[in-house]
Parts: structure tokens; sequence; C-alpha cells
């Protein structure tokens, strides 16, 4: 392990058992499992639709209460540390502050990585449980829910490194909101060519992350085939989003004044 592989684990570690010690991490998870078993108790109130219902409620559930956990662990990790002044003791050492905040975004990532594991098996068991047969689409569709996550990471880090907690999380709920509207915001565009407002919409599609690129959730839940293609298109989508905003993220905290 390389010297900058190293600091940048320390930090990681650090950062997923700071975020694991946070009491909103627990509620959050307890609420998650909560939807879960409710979705459970819709099948017997909705006959027929029994695959259907645990399918999307479950991969519902795993994809909010990820992106709570996202948004409210990520925007305050690096305020944190400026708060309790922590941060000159670290900028003092030999660690760089593009490491500081990679070391940062992993632990997030790894943090949500256990969290959405744990939710993905409970939610598989419930749905082999009540069906009686296991869709291999349910674990590509959580891999694709967990990249989602990784890019909202990147996005409430992002924020965080130039901003206060509560504007990071209404900037990083929006950045949310938009990504999974961009594709409407395009097409809606179309109403006003010519204009300033189309102009605007279109730059909101190209500027913000397309977050249904890693929604298969009608797929898996209507029996739909889901292409190779289309998954290897995600995950370079994602890594490529996931890259600009680190980069950024760091240039941005580099050039930050502490005092």
């Amino acid at each position: 392990m390389t010297s900058f592989v190293k600091k940048v684990w320390v930090i990681t570690v650090n950062t997923f058992r700071e975020a694991v010690r946070d009491r909103i991490l627990y509620s959050i998870v307890f609420f998650a499992l909560l939807i879960l078993a409710l979705s459970t108790v819709m099948d017997i109130i909705t006959i027929g639709q029994k695959s259907k219902i645990i399918k999307d409620v479950g991969l519902a559930s795993i994809s909010i209460f990820g992106t709570l956990i996202a948004i409210f662990v990520g925007i305050g990790l690096v305020y944190k540390e400026l708060d309790k002044r922590t941060i000159y003791t670290i900028v003092a050492k030999p660690v760089t502050r593009f490491q500081f905040l990679l070391g940062k975004y992993f632990g997030l990532v790894l943090t949500i990585f256990v969290e959405v594991l744990a939710m993905g098996l409970i939610f598989v068991l419930i749905a082999f449980l009540a069906t009686g047969s296991l869709d291999i689409r349910l674990f590509v569709a959580i891999g694709l829910t967990f990249l989602e996550l990784m890019v909202v990471c990147g996005v409430a880090i992002f924020f965080s490194s130039f901003s206060t907690p509560i504007l990071s999380g209404m900037f990083t709920l929006g950045v949310y909101v938009i990504g999974h509207t961009t594709r409407d915001l395009y097409e809606f565009s179309a109403n006003f060519r010519g204009t300033f407002l189309e102009v605007f919409f279109k730059t909101l599609y190209y500027v913000f992350p397309n977050l249904d690129n890693f929604n298969v959730r009608p797929q898996v839940v209507h029996g739909l085939p889901i292409g190779p293609e289309y998954f290897l298109f995600s995950i370079s989508y994602g890594v490529l989003y996931i890259a600009v905003l680190l980069i950024l993220s760091s240039i941005i905290f580099t050039k930050r004044d502490f005092k």
C-alpha cells in the first residue's frame, strides 16, 4: 500500500467510524427496515400484485433511505472538522487537502455500502420468502442504486467543501430532485423553442446528473430485460460524474481559507 493510499485509507476508516456512531444513521436504518416489513403487509391488501408490490416498495425504500443517509451524514463531514478545529491538526500533518477530501468521500461511501448491503440482503430475503423465487435482477437494481448513492455522496461532498450543512443539504436535495426530472425538463424545453427557457432547461439537463440512468425499478417490477450495455453505460456515466465532482471539490477545498 503506497503512502498516498494509506493516508486516504486512514481518513476513510475514521470517517466510517464517526458515521456509524451518528444517531441519525441508526434511526434512518430503523425506518428503512420498517418500510421493508410494511411491504409484506401491503401485499395482504393488494391481492394479485404480490411480487410487484414487494419489489417496488423494497427498491424504493433502499433508494430513499440511502439518499437520506448520504445527505444527512455527508453534508456535515467537512463542517465538523472545521467547527471542532481539528482540520488544523490534520492539514498540519503531511496530508494534502485532496487526500483529506478523498478519505472523507470514501468513508461516506463505505458507510452507504454497509447500509445498502444490509437493507439489500433483508429485502432480497423478504422477496424470496414471499415469491418463492430469486430474481437476479434485484441485485442489478440494488447495485445501480448504490452507484446512484455514490453520485449523491459526491454532490454532498462538493457542496460541503464550501458551504454550511444547511445550505449543503438543501443544494444536495435540490440536485437529487432535479436529477430525477432532467429527462422531463429536456422534453419540456421543446415548448419554448428559441427562448431563454429552452436554454435554461437544456442547461439543467446537461449539467445536473441524470439519476434516472441508475433506476431500473420499472424493468424489475414488470419483468422486463436489462441489457448489459445499459448496465455498462450506467457504470461509466456514474464513475465519470463522480470523478468530475471530486476534482471540482478538491480544487475548491484547496483554495479555501480556514481562518
